[in-house]
């Protein structure tokens, strides 16, 4: 078991490893440091790589309709349970900057759980989502599928910084 408990650390410090190094890599380009935003990339997606290879190791990708399924479970734990119980406590220690993210964040995984809900209705019908651009905003995490609306209804960012997921 204990070879199973280290893969599942190992996974979560390579997760975090890679959306750190990700975020390093931005603020290194912003302040024009190229070549550093470029190493921080490559090794960004070189966590990436071991966490897959980690979670594949582990046995925890399974068909789509699991991985649907477990995704709608874990995005509603995390809208209904784990960020109010946070919100609450940054609110009371008034860390706002906080606060909002976890607002942000548990209003836009709330979206999320309903669109892994609209993907296992139709793997129930054994068909694939409606083929509709997938946009996501970049200040709050929220996704719009379809036309995205003039703004963000969480955050109010504007349409034009809306990524298009290929």
């Amino acid at each position: 078991m204990a070879t199973m408990e280290n893969a599942m650390e190992a996974f979560a410090g390579e997760s975090q490893a890679n959306r750190k190094y990700l975020a390093f890599a931005e603020q290194a380009e912003s302040e024009g440091y190229k070549n550093i935003a470029r190493l921080f990339r490559a090794a960004s997606d070189a966590e990436a790589i071991h966490a897959k290879k980690l979670l594949k190791a582990m046995g925890k990708i399974h068909p789509t309709k699991e991985n649907v399924d477990a995704a709608v479970s874990g995005e509603t734990h995390e809208f209904k349970t784990m960020y109010h119980g946070f919100l609450k406590e940054a609110e009371a220690e008034k860390k706002s900057d906080v606060a909002l993210v976890f607002t942000y964040a548990m209003k836009a995984e709330e979206v999320h759980a309903n669109l892994y809900k609209e993907a296992a209705n139709n793997l129930a019908h054994k068909q694939d989502m409606s083929n509709r651009t997938v946009y996501l905003c970049p200040v709050c995490g929220n996704i719009f599928l379809g036309q995205p609306p003039d703004k963000c209804p969480i955050c109010m960012a504007v349409r034009k910084v809306f990524r298009e997921i290929q």
